[in-house]
């Protein structure tokens, strides 16, 4: 992971491809770990780390953690809220049309094959899924794409851009093509307000994927 920023109440870090945000399995490292680390003391215990948000872990991006409950919780609300702003960078393979729009569907997760999937509405258990975008750049059939997050369902723009017959290069779960190098998505950047200060924070991060090298940045 790379620190973005730190202080007494968050660490923003930016989290490559292939790492899990949190695991269960004792021999994989994962985000939540290394940030322990990080913020261990001698003598103090397990330091506090508050997970306010998630990636998928074949995606590379920027995440926010909270040091403190106080800070968890306002920083919780300010997903809830839309407060808190996610762009997301990907390659799509096909040219999403129009070349500016928004999606809406309701996806619904299935735990035993940790994948979800655009359903009518009122499927039980379905959640509407929202996002827009907009196509910046296209080359040889495919499109990178920014992604403006409203909500933060399971697999959301993976689902969502296969949904409309444009999976993410690379996303061989969703229709695309398998590639060695993973997912052609990248949490690219993430504003929001400081808990203390409520000053706007932004951070960026370059998409490392390439996928991405067929575009001019």
């Amino acid at each position: 992971m790379i620190i973005l920023y730190e202080d007494q109440e968050i660490l923003v870090v930016e989290k490559p491809a292939g790492m899990a945000v949190e695991s269960r399995k004792l021999s994989s490292p994962d985000l939540i770990s290394q940030i322990r680390n990080h913020l261990a003391l001698p003598g103090q215990g397990i330091p506090y780390v508050g997970m306010v948000h998630r990636l998928d872990q074949p995606v590379q991006g920027i995440l926010v953690f909270a040091k403190t409950k106080k800070a968890a919780s306002i920083l919780s609300a300010q997903v809830q809220d839309g407060r808190m702003e996610k762009l997301y960078l990907a390659v799509t393979t096909g040219i999403p049309s129009p070349k500016t729009g928004h999606l809406r569907h309701y996806l619904l997760k299935d735990g035993q094959t940790n994948t979800s999937k655009a359903v009518p509405e009122g499927t039980k258990g379905a959640k509407l899924s929202r996002l827009d975008y907009e196509v910046l750049q296209e080359s040889e059939g495919t499109a990178l794409v920014k992604i403006h997050l409203l909500t933060g369902r399971h697999h959301q723009i993976r689902v969502q851009f296969s949904a409309i017959g444009c999976p993410l290069w690379g996303d061989g779960k969703y229709g695309a093509a398998p590639d060695g190098n993973g997912i052609a998505l990248c949490a690219a950047s993430l504003s929001f307000l400081h808990p203390s200060s409520k000053k706007r924070l932004t951070f960026a991060a370059a998409p490392a994927h390439t996928a991405f090298r067929k575009f001019s940045f």
